[in-house]
C-alpha cells in the first residue's frame, strides 16, 4: 500500500516537472521574438559607438578589422601610454570633428618670380636671389613636365616596371676616366657581391697641406695615399654624397708617421669613428668580420720582430712548446707597383684582400644598406688600369617605392580637421629620402597627438635632379598625403626657402598655434616637446631649442661664409636646425615680410631663423628657452629631439618609447 501511494506520489511530480520545463521554454521563446528588434534597433549601434564613437575614424564598412597575416599582428603597435601633459585647450573640448578639404596636389604655394629681382640688396635677398629664382624658374618646368607625364596612360604602367641591371661591369681606365672615375652600381651591391680593381700607387710628392698631418709654416710632407668609397645617391646639390664604406691607404703615412689604412662612413656630411689598421693585427678579443680580423699584420719599421722576450722563449724551450711559425708580409701597397685589389661583400661587412691575401674586414653600420652602394669611386694618387664587378643584384628594391606604397595603407596621415592645431611639425627631406621618411611613418608619426589630428606633420621636400625620383615622389605624396612638394630644383644653399614654405604651410594651411622645423634624420619625442611648449605662457611669443650664442661665422674651409654673404663677426641667438619649435606670430611674422619681399634669406637656415626672430623680438619680446635636450650631434637619454639617426634606430627608439623608456640605440 504505501509503496503504491510512493509510485503515485514520483509520477506526478515528474509531470509537474515536465510542464514547468515546457512552460519555461514557451517564456524564453517569447522573449526571443521579443528581443530580436530590439537588439537590432538599439544594441549594435550601441556597441558601434562604443568602439569607434570615442575620437576614432569612421570607415565605410561596419565590419571589424582582420589582421590577415603573423606579420599584420606584429606591425598593431600597443596603445600609447597616457601623457603627463595635455595640450592647452584639449582635443574633447571640440562639439564636432569636420574634416577640412585640401587641394587635390601636394604642391607648396610658395612662390619666388621675377618681381623679386628688383629687391635691393639692403632687404637681404642679395647672395642667395639670383639661384633661388633661378631654382623656381627650373622647379616649374620640372613640375609642368610631371603633369604632363601624369595625363599619358602609358606612364603608369612604365613607371611600376623595373629596369633590370646588369649581372657584372667591367671598365677600362679610359673609360672610367671619362666618367670622373666613377663606376656607377645601377642596383648597388647584394651579398656575395665583389669588385676588382686593378691599379698602380703613384709615386709620393710633398703637399704643405696635406690634411693629415700637422705641418709648421715652411714645411712639406711626402704624401702617396687614395681613396676607394662606395658613393650612394647625392641627395641635394651641394651636399656631399654618403660614403658608404671608406678605405683609404696612406702609404707614407700620416701624423702617426707610419703606413696606415683607414676606413670609415659618412651620412649627411658626417663622419662617423675611423677604424685604423696600423700594421698590428686585430686583437684575440676583438670582434671578427664573417670569421675575418678587422685588422692584418704587415711589417712595420719599429717592429724588431720579436714577439716575446728571452725569458718567454727559454720557458717555452724547456716546456717543449713548439714556436708558431709566422709569416710577416709588407704593408699591401708600394708606390709605382701593380696590385689587385678586391672588395667582396659578406654577412657581416665588407673585406678587402690585396693580390690575393686578405688585409682588411669593415663591419656593416646601421643605416648604409648594400643596395644603396650605386657607384664605386676612386680618387688620389693612383692610376687605375681597370675595374670589373659581379655578382651583382639585377634589381634595385628602392628604384620602386611603388610597391611599398600598395601595402603601407596603415601609414597614410590622417584627415585635417577644420579647425586650428596646437602644433605643426614641418619635416625638411630630400627626394630620394623614401626610407627616411617611411621610417618617421611608422614611429614617432604613429603617436597619438599626430593620429588624432591635434597635432600635424608634414614632409617638405623640394625637386630632385633626377626625374624619375621626381615622379616616384609625386605618386609617394598623392598615396600618402603627407608630403608637400617646394616647385624648386633641390640646392643646399637654398634649404632655407623649405623653411619659409612651413611657416607658411603652418599659417595658412592648418592654422597652427605653434611651428616645429626638424630634419628627416631627426626623431621627435612628441609629449616631451609638447610639455616644453605647454610651460610658456599662452600671450608670450617664443624660441624653443639647443641655441647658440655669440657663434662667429666660419671665414675659410668648407663651410666658410664670406664678409658679402655676412659682414658682422657673431651669428645672432639662433637654435640649431634638427629640432626648433617657434610661436605662432614669429611665423606670421616671417610670412609676411617674404611676401612683402623684405624677409632677409641666408644659406644657413637655423641661422636665417634666428635672424628672423632677432628682427621680431625688437617689436615684441621673445622669451629664448635652451635645451642641451634638443640634441644637435646625435642622441642622449631623456631626450626632447634626437639627430643623425638612421631609418632603423628610429624602428628601435620608437619600440622603447612605446614601453617608456626615452632612450637611443647607439648602432650605425
Amino acid at each position: 500500500m504505501k509503496r503504491a501511494k510512493f509510485d503515485l506520489v514520483l509520477s506526478f511530480s515528474r509531470k509537474k516537472s515536465v510542464q514547468i520545463l515546457i512552460f519555461m521554454g514557451l517564456v524564453y521563446v517569447i522573449m526571443v521574438v521579443l528581443e530580436v528588434p530590439f537588439v537590432f534597433r538599439t544594441g549594435f549601434s550601441s556597441v558601434y559607438q562604443e568602439g569607434f564613437g570615442n575620437g576614432g575614424y569612421l570607415s565605410s564598412s561596419s565590419r571589424p578589422e582582420v589582421l590577415d597575416s603573423e606579420e599584420s599582428l606584429e606591425e598593431k603597435e600597443a596603445p600609447n601610454r597616457p601623457l603627463d601633459v595635455a595640450f592647452r585647450v584639449p582635443i574633447d573640448s571640440w562639439p564636432e570633428r569636420r574634416i577640412k578639404e585640401l587641394p587635390n596636389h601636394p604642391l607648396s604655394t610658395l612662390v619666388l618670380d621675377g618681381s623679386f629681382s628688383n629687391v635691393s640688396s639692403k632687404h637681404g635677398f642679395a647672395g642667395i636671389l639670383k639661384s633661388a629664382t633661378e631654382a623656381f624658374e627650373l622647379g616649374k618646368k620640372v613640375w609642368e613636365e610631371l603633369e604632363l607625364l601624369r595625363e599619358e596612360t602609358v606612364s603608369m604602367e612604365t613607371s611600376n616596371k623595373t629596369e633590370e641591371c646588369p649581372q657584372s661591369i667591367s671598365i677600362s681606365a679610359e673609360e672610367f676616366s671619362a666618367k670622373g672615375r666613377m663606376m656607377v652600381l645601377p642596383c648597388g651591391l647584394t651579398l656575395g657581391s665583389h669588385i676588382a680593381v686593378v691599379g698602380r700607387p703613384k709615386l709620393a710628392h710633398p703637399e704643405s697641406d696635406p690634411k693629415i698631418s700637422l705641418l709648421k709654416e715652411g714645411q712639406y710632407l711626402m704624401v702617396s695615399q687614395f681613396m676607394m668609397e662606395l658613393q650612394g645617391l647625392k641627395t641635394v646639390d651641394g651636399e656631399d654624397p654618403p660614403r658608404i664604406m671608406h678605405f683609404n691607404p696612406r702609404l707614407k703615412g700620416d701624423w702617426s708617421g707610419k703606413p696606415v689604412i683607414e676606413h670609415n662612413t659618412c651620412y649627411r656630411m658626417q663622419w662617423g669613428t675611423a677604424q685604423r689598421c696600423e700594421g698590428w693585427r686585430s686583437r684575440d678579443d676583438e670582434e671578427t668580420v664573417d670569421g675575418q680580423v678587422k685588422c692584418e699584420k704587415w711589417i712595420r719599421d719599429d717592429d724588431n720582430s720579436s714577439e716575446q722576450s728571452k725569458a718567454t722563449w727559454w720557458l717555452n724551450r724547456l716546456m717543449g712548446r713548439t714556436k708558431k711559425v709566422t709569416v710577416d708580409w709588407p704593408f699591401p701597397f708600394s708606390e709605382d707597383k701593380l696590385f689587385v685589389l678586391t672588395l667582396s661583400a659578406g654577412l657581416e661587412g665588407y673585406h678587402v684582400n690585396v693580390d690575393g691575401r686578405h688585409v682588411t674586414s669593415f663591419p656593416y653600420r646601421i643605416g648604409f644598406a648594400l643596395e644603396d652602394a650605386t657607384g664605386l669611386s676612386l680618387n688620389g694618387d693612383v692610376k687605375v688600369h681597370s675595374v670589373f664587378a659581379a655578382s651583382l643584384p639585377t634589381s634595385h628594391p628602392s628604384f620602386a617605392p611603388q610597391k611599398h606604397l600598395e601595402m603601407s595603407n596603415r601609414w597614410k596621415a590622417p584627415p585635417l580637421l577644420d579647425r586650428p592645431v596646437e602644433l605643426f611639425i614641418g619635416i625638411l627631406s630630400a627626394g630620394n629620402h623614401f626610407a627616411e621618411r617611411m621610417a618617421i611613418r611608422r614611429s614617432w608619426m604613429q603617436h597619438k597627438l599626430i593620429k588624432s589630428s591635434n597635432a600635424v606633420a608634414r614632409f617638405f621636400v623640394a625637386l630632385h635632379a633626377r626625374k624619375e625620383v621626381n615622379s616616384e615622389l609625386k605618386k609617394e605624396a598623392e598615396f600618402f598625403g603627407d608630403i608637400v612638394i617646394v616647385p624648386y630644383m633641390d640646392n643646399y644653399d637654398l634649404v632655407v626657402l623649405k623653411t619659409v614654405a612651413i611657416c607658411e604651410y603652418g599659417v595658412h594651411v592648418v592654422s597652427a598655434k605653434n611651428i616645429m622645423k626638424c630634419d628627416d634624420d631627426t626623431f621627435v619625442r612628441l609629449d616631451a616637446v609638447v610639455k616644453e611648449v605647454n610651460k610658456i605662457p599662452k600671450d608670450k611669443s617664443f624660441y624653443i631649442g639647443n641655441i647658440n650664442y655669440y657663434h662667429k661665422p666660419l671665414r675659410s674651409g668648407k663651410w666658410a661664409v664670406t664678409y658679402e654673404e655676412w659682414p658682422e663677426e657673431d651669428y645672432p641667438p639662433y637654435a640649431n636646425g634638427p629640432g626648433y619649435i617657434v610661436s605662432s606670430d614669429i611665423a606670421h611674422f616671417i610670412v609676411s615680410d617674404f611676401d612683402k619681399r623684405k624677409l632677409k634669406l641666408f644659406k644657413m637656415e637655423d641661422v636665417s631663423m634666428g635672424m628672423w626672430v632677432e628682427k621680431f623680438n625688437s617689436t615684441k619680446a621673445v622669451k629664448y628657452v635652451h635645451s642641451l635636450k634638443f640634441s644637435q650631434s646625435g642622441c642622449i637619454d631623456d631626450y626632447y629631439t634626437a639627430h643623425y639617426q638612421s631609418p632603423r634606430q628610429m624602428i628601435c627608439m620608437w619600440n622603447k618609447l612605446q614601453q617608456g623608456k626615452p632612450q637611443c640605440c647607439n648602432m650605425r
